[in-house]
């Protein structure tokens, strides 16, 4: 059934502004939960592997990242038939790949159920972790509601819903169950050397050394503890990184969401100029 929107007029989309989830993506700290995602898919040896031997990642990751990012935007705040249309294009370009193990000789799809199942739950991971860890006032009712919100992004990409994780502890118990099979391999090193040093145009270099390797590092020292282990690379203390977390948080939702909305592609804006001001998203109109 339709949700109606105040002026009942304009589609509010798959989420609609009644969802946690379009509350909490109009949030900045997703940039450094992304990064963080990016991190955790890394050591699923399959998954990375189907990512690196599909695409030119060294050159083109910025427009990967880019194209991630339209993703999210365009399902969450996106009309239904383009959030629809996006999962399609997905759907599709997926079901053309291939990865081959480089130890067994296996091809295979990157569209296999498990390889899609581990992106979606690290990225799921990774925004409420981020978030709830910066401050973000999310209880943990609505964090529940969050992670079975996603179970339409999951079917966007081809999972069957009923197979993706709706809670916080059906999230964790994925993760008890998938931990052996992670590692840090070539594939892993590869995303990892990229994210802490990316090519940038050399009039960028300074922003880079600066605000990249900030976002960059707090997004790593975040990761759980086991996957700090697997790169082999310490993080702070767990408590000098909730600090960090908090005082980014603070900075950023600082600069008024007006200007930040203003950044490509705008999805946020569009979506406030086919509902109404009272879509706009914030924190205390989480539901």
């Amino acid at each position: 059934m339709a949700v109606v929107t105040p002026s009942g007029m304009g589609d509010p989309g798959l989420f609609t502004p009644h969802s946690v989830t379009w509350q909490m993506h109009g949030d900045p700290m997703m940039w450094v939960a992304g990064v963080r995602a990016l991190y955790l898919q890394a050591l699923h040896p399959r998954a990375v592997r189907g990512v690196l031997q599909n695409s030119d990642f060294r050159r083109d990751a910025w427009g990967r990242l880019k194209r991630t990012a339209d993703f999210v935007g365009t399902t969450t705040y996106g009309t239904s038939e383009a959030a629809e249309r996006a999962g399609a294009r997905v759907r599709k370009i997926h079901g053309m790949l291939r990865a081959a193990d480089p130890d067994t000789g296996e091809r295979y799809g990157v569209d296999e159920p498990e390889l899609l199942l581990w992106v979606h739950c690290a990225e799921i991971d990774s925004y409420l972790h981020v978030l709830r860890r910066s401050g973000y006032p999310l209880t943990d009712a609505q964090a529940d509601r969050y992670t079975a919100e996603h179970r339409v992004s999951a079917r966007l990409v081809g999972l069957d819903p009923e197979t993706v994780p709706a809670s916080r502890a059906e999230l964790a118990a994925y993760f008890a169950r998938v931990r052996p099979r992670l590692a840090a391999g070539p594939e892993a090193r590869t995303v990892d050397d990229f994210l802490r040093r990316p090519p940038a145009h050399p009039l960028l270099v300074p922003a880079r050394e600066v605000l990249w390797q900030w976002v960059a590092r707090l997004a790593y020292a975040s990761l759980p503890p086991y996957a700090h282990e697997l790169y082999g690379r310490r993080a702070p203390a767990p408590a000098v990184v909730t600090r960090r977390l908090r005082a980014t948080g603070a900075v950023l939702r600082a600069v008024p969401a007006q200007v930040r909305w203003q950044l490509p592609p705008k999805h946020i804006l569009r979506a406030t100029a086919r509902l109404g001001p009272w879509a706009r998203p914030a924190a205390h109109r989480l539901p």
